[in-house]
């Protein structure tokens, strides 16, 4: 039985893991994952989840687990951007559960969150070479690409409106 519910402090750690993971498939690394995890980990490229009360939950947002049988398989969140328009962030699903209607499940949780924040907007980032497969699912749920709003040159930026 899955369960979504806002992440502790404790579990933080766990959490990075599954991305780490998920990344490491997705991205084909051709490290080991321990390698890969290490690596990534020195690049600081998961630091938001260092603090995620004063990153999430104190700017405006949320951080989001999901469980089965008390093991993380997904995250998502979001977080004030600007004015009436948020950030979905660290939206990851184990591949043994794609296809489920899980990653669509934990995307409806944080659309409703974000609509009673006020939010208008919801922006994104992502590879579109790598991450092929989650820009369709972007599109399919009613992004559209806008221009990039960060200095990440490698990312597809996409927008929806709430």
């Amino acid at each position: 039985m899955t369960e979504i519910r806002p992440i502790r402090p404790e579990e933080a750690t766990a959490a990075k893991q599954m991305i780490y993971r998920v990344a490491h498939e997705i991205f084909n690394d051709p490290r080991l994952l321990e390698e890969s995890i290490a690596y990534h980990e020195s690049r600081a490229e998961l630091k938001d989840m260092d603090d995620i009360q004063r990153n999430y939950f104190e700017n405006g947002g949320i951080f989001l687990i999901m469980l089965d049988d008390d093991q993380p398989i997904c995250t998502g969140a979001i977080r004030k951007l600007e004015n009436n328009v948020c950030e979905l962030k660290r939206l990851w699903l184990l591949t043994p559960y794609h296809g489920q209607g899980l990653g669509y499940r934990m995307l409806q949780e944080l659309f409703s969150i974000a609509r009673e924040k006020g939010y208008k907007r919801i922006r994104l980032e992502t590879d579109a070479i790598h991450q092929s497969r989650a820009l369709d699912f972007y599109r399919r749920i009613g992004f559209y690409e806008i221009p990039r709003y960060t200095d990440r040159t490698d990312e597809v930026a996409m927008e929806m409106q709430l």
